[in-house]
């Protein structure tokens, strides 16, 4: 079975659309296939595939690849031009550098810094004095673009050693486990992203040829790295979407994975996370993935994620989304 992708909450999806007028919302989401009613639900979320059509269609009609994010537009082909002035580059540390430096030419948002720190390596966001303030979505996006990029050129997924926001903790950071794959901390004094100073020498391995898929896939291939062999919470969510309609106990996951249910739980714990969230979440999410992918009735969908009858799925499915079943299936 291929990896259950997580969906988006809907806070990351208004976030893109805050730059756009209300007719042009309602018509990017239904092209996006998102019903309109949903974006009003703080609870509610969207596939993998439904956001990133929505990312595409907006980023063509506001001509701005992180769409109302920054101070500035960036205008369609920054990506491109961004990774092609980085593909010579002979290692990592030196496309980092540059990447710091072309957005230091475009925005005046922030600084990108990278560096070596003994053991670990660095890509840190500093805010400009007296600069544009940059949202808290602009500087997970950020993050996440240099990160996805970086992990692109060397071509393996880059482990994170410390993942570190300037910001209280969201009402949602869970969903932050989702988008990078290392341990997410709030409230910290800066924003950066920390990992095995090792990579910085690694040498770029991505060809001109090869940007095209990439860019062609923007944004899975820098926002949804999936990274589900490298975290524990990650490994128990495939394991019970590989089981469902049946319903592992926690003794049986951890018997499975080979730990003891002590040393599961407090990995888990230690990425933000318990084992009755990732349950819920397998079957809230491959409910979502169903309900917006195929005609499956939603009698036949509950069976399939454990619910012995519609009714307990309907309540746990408004629970979960703040929605019912049916208002995922509108698409106007």
């Amino acid at each position: 079975m291929n990896p259950l992708s997580a969906t988006v909450p809907i806070s990351v999806v208004n976030g893109f659309l805050s730059g756009a007028d209300r007719r042009a919302i309602a018509r990017l989401a239904e092209r996006s296939g998102i019903p309109h009613e949903l974006l009003r639900e703080p609870a509610a979320r969207v596939t993998q595939e439904q956001f990133s059509t929505l990312y595409r269609l907006l980023a063509m009609e506001l001509d701005d690849e992180m769409p109302g994010i920054f101070s500035r537009p960036l205008r369609n082909g920054t990506l491109k031009y961004l990774c092609l002035s980085l593909l010579d580059a002979s290692k990592l540390e030196i496309a980092l550098h540059r990447f710091g430096q072309f957005f230091h030419l475009i925005l005046d948002d922030f600084r990108l810094q990278s560096q070596r720190d003994g053991a670990l390596g660095y890509v840190e966001m500093i805010a400009i004095p007296d600069g544009p303030k940059v949202s808290k979505l602009g500087r997970v996006l950020m993050l996440k673009l240099v990160h996805g990029v970086a992990s692109w050129l060397v071509g393996q997924k880059i482990p994170l050693a410390e993942v570190d926001f300037d910001f209280a903790r969201p009402p949602q950071a869970g969903d932050h486990a989702d988008l990078f794959p290392g341990p997410v901390r709030f409230g910290c004094e800066t924003t950066r992203i920390r990992f095995d100073a090792a990579y910085l020498d690694m040498p770029i391995r991505q060809r001109k040829p090869d940007l095209k898929k990439f860019l062609a896939r923007a944004p899975e291939d820098w926002i949804f790295v999936s990274f589900a062999e490298q975290m524990t919470s990650h490994r128990v969510r495939q394991y019970m979407a590989e089981r469902l309609p049946g319903t592992p106990t926690v003794d049986a996951v951890a018997q499975d994975l080979h730990h003891s249910v002590r040393t599961l739980c407090r990995r888990l714990a230690a990425e933000g996370t318990t084992f009755q969230a990732i349950k819920d979440e397998v079957r809230r999410d491959i409910a979502i993935q169903r309900l917006t992918r195929s005609g499956d009735a939603i009698a036949e969908i509950a069976y399939d994620v454990g619910f012995d009858n519609p009714t307990a799925f309907h309540r746990a499915f408004r629970h979960w989304t703040g929605s019912t079943p049916n208002a995922y299936r509108k698409t106007t």
